[in-house]
C-alpha cells in the first residue's frame, strides 16, 4: 500500500510539473519574423536592397534590445542593431511594421518593428542626424502636398 501511494504522489507531481511549464514557439523567445521589401529600406547605418530578410531579437537574456538582420537564406547577418522599446496600444495578429516618411527618391526608413501579439516593439535607433532629416522630410512632404477641397 506504501508503495502505491508513493507511486501516486510521484506521478501527481510529474503531471502538476508537466502542467505547469509555459507552452513556447520557437519564434516566440527570439520574434523571428521574415520580411520582404520592393523597394530599398534603409535601416540604421545601411539601406537593405529590395529583397527579403529576417529579423530576430538577439538571443541575450540580459539584453532584449538587440537586432540582428540576416539574408532572406541565412547565410548572412547583415547587421547588428540597436532598439528601444516602443510601445503600442493595441497588438494585432501580424508582424507591424513603421516607417519614416520620406521623399520619393530616398528608400524608406524603418523605424519600428512589433511582433504579433506583442504590445511593445523595436524601435530602431538612428542618429541625431538622421532624425533631424526625418523630421525635415516629413515636414517637406507635408508642404508639397497641396489640399483639394470639393464643394
Amino acid at each position: 500500500m506504501n508503495v502505491r501511494y508513493a507511486i501516486s504522489i510521484v506521478c501527481g507531481v510529474v503531471l502538476a510539473c508537466i502542467a505547469c511549464v509555459p507552452v513556447a514557439r520557437a519564434d516566440e523567445w527570439n520574434q523571428m519574423t521574415k520580411m520582404s521589401f520592393s523597394r530599398p529600406v534603409e535601416l540604421p547605418g545601411m539601406v537593405l536592397p529590395a529583397g527579403t530578410y529576417w529579423f530576430t531579437v538577439a538571443d541575450s537574456p540580459n539584453n532584449r534590445n538587440v537586432v540582428e538582420v540576416y539574408k532572406g537564406d541565412w547565410s548572412r547577418e547583415l547587421a547588428t542593431l540597436l532598439t528601444i522599446p516602443s510601445y503600442r496600444a493595441q497588438s494585432t495578429d501580424r508582424t507591424e511594421i513603421k516607417f519614416a516618411e520620406r521623399p520619393h527618391d530616398r528608400p524608406e526608413a524603418l523605424l519600428k518593428w512589433y511582433y504579433p501579439g506583442r504590445l511593445t516593439g523595436r524601435e530602431f535607433v538612428y542618429s541625431k542626424r538622421h532624425e533631424r532629416e526625418f523630421a525635415h522630410d516629413q515636414s517637406r512632404e507635408l508642404v508639397v502636398r497641396p489640399l483639394k477641397i470639393r464643394g
